[in-house]
């Protein structure tokens, strides 16, 4: 790797000795695109499929769930689950 040596630069706390990684956020980021990369594109090998090129859409969806459920906050979990079960499918194309 290219860049391995940067990636693994450790940052030292001088009074506990006790160490960490300098690029933490960095490493996330490589390891997530590491991780990830075979589906990186999905949405262009299943072009007939017309799936969406981001998760705009999903984000607004549970963004809605959220607020509605934050409105209804006193429900127990029995219920909870049963109006995040009703309001998925109030929303799924039929």
């Amino acid at each position: 790797m290219t860049h391995e040596a940067y990636l693994n630069e450790r940052s030292t706390n001088e009074d506990t000795g006790r160490t960490w990684y300098t690029h933490k956020r960095l490493r996330s980021a490589y390891r997530s695109l590491r991780t990830n990369s075979d589906w990186l594109f999905t949405y262009q090998e299943y072009g007939h499929l017309d799936l969406p090129n981001t998760t705009n859409s999903l984000e607004g969806l549970f963004s809605e769930l959220k607020r509605q459920l934050h409105s209804h906050h006193g429900l127990n979990e029995y219920r909870k689950l049963r109006f995040i079960k009703d309001f998925l499918e109030s929303k799924t194309l039929k």
